[in-house]
């Protein structure tokens, strides 16, 4: 399957495989009869907008010259930026077609097609981020503090490639506000150099500096944070079977506390199928005690979705606890592999919700990431 990935990125002033391409994803065929609007699209379905999209892209000259991987990774952005349109379009009652959300639900639809396809980690996550933010060149200066906007997509995948990524967008639609439009990108263009986040990371004084500049909206990204933090937590995040509790056997020192989802169904006789209300219950109520005592402490469950990491960051800083995330992936096969070979292995219609909802973390939401492939 990583044939796959590679094979069918064009070489510079090539044709696209357009028939294998459909051949080969089912993802890509239910892009075919997909209406937008014509407001917006007067070219048609979201298929004769992603083939545009993808052909202006190759022929333009700042994506030939780029190096074969960062080629890779804007093609396949455009080939899947709009891929979660058909689950997030809708026609309302005076006719009007919208895909509100569709940036994030193509994101997560990505993640797990080019998980399949072997993507690398790090690869993959700078494509399936400009896909999340493929549209904000279009709109970023219309938001308030836009700045901050361009400090998040530096920090997950790259603005002058969103740029690029944006303005074949641009190019791949029939719209009378084109233009305005490529304008917009320019001026995002302009924004990130501006910033010294246009090829590189926002730079921040410290990891405590960036951690609560992303927390809190007043904050300037050139402020430097006093660091109050008085407890440590290290928070788990992976699929079923990726390795978090191998990990803590080998490299948590011992005695290290744990407070682990897995053992509090086992003590209260909770199935993973039940509620598991009173399960998060008690992992918090063990969580603030160790908070108060200052004691570190390790938060093991498998928090792919940010909305839940969210809740749980938001309970560690209440205690001014500085938090480290370690995420671990393998490769499908190599999961499955695993989670059969568990004692109580998870049903794989319960992973296939969690992949529906898989976002890995990024820095934006801890003071340290580690990420362990395996």
């Amino acid at each position: 399957m990583m044939s796959l990935f590679t094979s069918l990125v064009p070489e510079p002033s090539s044709p696209i495989d357009w028939p294998t391409i459909t051949e080969a994803f089912e993802w890509f065929r239910r892009l075919d009869g997909c209406p937008q609007n014509p407001e917006y699209h007067a070219e048609g379905d979201v298929l004769i907008h992603t083939r545009l999209v993808c052909e202006a892209l190759t022929a333009d000259a700042a994506w030939q010259a780029l190096p074969l991987r960062d080629r890779q990774s804007l093609f396949w952005a455009a080939l899947l930026h709009d891929t979660g349109k058909p689950d997030c379009t809708r026609t309302d009652d005076n006719g009007r077609i919208s895909s509100r959300g569709h940036p994030q639900r193509g994101q997560i639809a990505a993640r797990s097609i080019l998980w399949r396809l072997r993507a690398h980690f790090s690869q993959r996550e700078a494509i399936c981020q400009l896909i999340a933010y493929h549209q904000a060149p279009f709109y970023i200066l219309e938001r308030e503090r836009p700045e901050r906007i361009a400090h998040e997509i530096s920090l997950k995948t790259r603005c002058d490639f969103a740029a690029i990524l944006a303005e074949a967008d641009a190019r791949g639609r029939i719209c009378k506000d084109r233009q305005r439009l490529l304008d917009n990108v320019e001026l995002f263009r302009e924004l990130c150099r501006e910033e010294r986040c246009f090829d590189t990371p926002k730079e921040f004084a410290s990891a405590h500096s960036r951690f609560l500049y992303f927390r809190k909206t007043e904050r300037r990204a050139e402020t430097e944070a006093f660091d109050d933090t008085r407890a440590s937590v290290t928070l788990l995040s992976g699929l079923p079977a990726s390795g978090k509790s191998s990990w803590i056997a080998e490299h948590a020192p011992s005695g290290t506390a744990v407070v682990s989802l897995d053992d509090l169904r086992a003590r209260l006789g909770i199935a993973p199928t039940d509620k598991q209300g009173p399960v998060v219950a008690a992992a918090k109520a063990e969580a603030r005690q160790l908070l108060a005592a200052g004691t570190p402490f390790i938060w093991n469950a498998t928090n792919v979705a940010v909305p839940t990491r969210a809740a749980l960051i938001d309970l560690f800083t209440a205690y001014n606890a500085k938090i480290g995330i370690v995420y671990f992936e393998t490769s499908e096969p190599e999961l499955k592999r695993r989670n059969e070979a568990r004692r109580n292995a998870v049903p794989a219609a319960a992973i296939e919700r969690m992949l529906g909802r898989w976002e890995p973390p990024s820095l934006t939401e801890c003071h340290e990431l580690n990420v362990r492939l395996s």
